[in-house]
């Protein structure tokens, strides 16, 4: 893969890491030490067709770009990918907000999850409806849940679905949107499409064309869109969002909800360990009854990242044995993981951070995107399974190794 673009004005050496495919861009700048940290975002996991592929990057580059100038304007990274969300969420190509999967109802219920990891909090929210942008309830639920109890000492609430979270969220001042204004005349003809079929078909046959990922009905393949960030701090947080399956049944919450199955983000809570932030996507049965965010998060602190994804992959996705009754194990992810540089550790003039990021996936297709606040421009590219590749059998890795850092004059 490309190495990720610095700014003219910064110092940059490229050499091989290990023999996985690797590169170290090595980055050292002079500038004020906020305009550091990294954001890697994806489109879904699926299947991206060629005519769509500008549109799918596009948003990619928006939402980093989003992210990034959060971060240097001194943000945190929970702040930089609840801004890489919202772009996301508000791009009618993908399966998140606007421009969401329908239900059998014909209505627009999404599921989205934020996680934060120096705190470790995390919001939440299942089966929404009328919310331009899930995520954003997500965020305010963590908010509140740092201001302690609640009258009487009620806990506040993590988790909330259906029209609960709509009322919750309307009196936390975020506005109310009518489900005619999320729908597009994309999502509206798949719904159309997929009723038709249904009415046509017998119910074993619907059960099948429904959960297929075939070329012919891209909007029933491409599920959550989701991002994970590292700030100017070492911080890193994880999110991600879902409009859930087309022709869902009203009512059901995906893994985009789900504690440690949408996302997972943990700074190092000690110099021995890596901080790593974990966003997932794919068919949202699979990835809850694997925690597959979780996963994948624990196994990043092995010596080889990239070994131990493709384990974490293998083992605990598609031969995991709680989907031992599947024959197509549709899923992926986007990890990163950090620690300080060796020389930073030695030095009170020199902050650098090491940062590793990968993406994963067992579908036809991963749309990914990726910047650092020293970038000029956010990369973005379209994984596709190799060549012979059975989708939900077979899986495809890549990534790099950015090193973010600042020196004093």
């Amino acid at each position: 893969m490309e190495n990720l673009e610095n700014s003219s004005d910064s110092k940059e050496t490229v050499s091989p890491l290990n023999n996985s495919g690797f590169k170290l861009n090595s980055t050292i700048s002079h500038r004020d030490g906020k305009n550091m940290g990294f954001v890697l975002v994806h489109a879904g996991a699926g299947y991206h067709s060629e005519s769509k592929a500008k549109e799918y990057k596009h948003v990619c580059k928006r939402a980093c770009q989003k992210a990034v100038d959060r971060l240097r304007a001194g943000g945190l990274a929970l702040e930089a990918v609840t801004a890489a969300l919202v772009e996301l969420e508000d791009s009618p190509f993908t399966n998140a907000g606007t421009g969401s999967n329908l239900n059998l109802s014909g209505e627009v219920e999404c599921d989205a999850s934020i996680m934060d990891g120096k705190s470790l909090n995390y919001g939440a929210v299942g089966a929404l409806s009328g919310i331009k942008n899930p995520v954003l309830v997500s965020r305010r639920l963590l908010s509140e849940t740092q201001k302690g109890k609640l009258s009487a000492g009620r806990i506040p609430p993590c988790f909330l679905v259906g029209k609960g979270a709509e009322q919750w969220a309307i009196s936390h001042g975020i506005p109310a949107c009518p489900t005619e204004k999320m729908t597009t005349k994309f999502s509206l003809s798949g719904y159309k499409r997929n009723k038709r079929k249904m009415e046509l078909a017998e119910q074993v046959e619907t059960k099948r064309r429904i959960q297929s990922c075939g070329h012919e009905n891209n909007s029933a393949c491409l599920d959550t869109v989701g991002a994970v960030v590292v700030d100017w701090e070492g911080n890193v947080a994880a999110a991600v969002s879902s409009g859930g399956l087309a022709m869902k049944h009203p009512g059901r919450v995906g893994q985009a909800a789900h504690y440690g199955c949408g996302c997972w983000a943990e700074n190092a809570r000690d110099v021995s360990l890596y901080s790593t932030a974990v966003s997932t996507s794919g068919s949202g049965e699979h990835l809850i009854r694997t925690m597959l965010a979780r996963e994948c998060s624990t196994a990043m602190q092995a010596e080889n990242a990239h070994q131990a994804l493709l384990e974490a992959m293998q083992n605990k996705f598609i031969s995991s044995p709680f989907l031992a009754g599947e024959d197509c194990v549709l899923g992926g992810v986007i990890v990163l993981r950090c620690c300080t540089c060796g020389e930073a550790q030695r030095s009170e003039d020199i902050q650098a951070l090491l940062v590793e990021f990968l993406w994963s996936h067992t579908t036809e297709s991963m749309c990914v995107g990726y910047m650092s606040a020293q970038d000029s421009k956010a990369r973005t590219h379209i994984s596709r399974l190799p060549p012979g590749a059975v989708a939900g059998q077979s899986l495809a890795i890549e990534g790099g190794v950015c090193r973010l850092g600042t020196a004093s004059d």
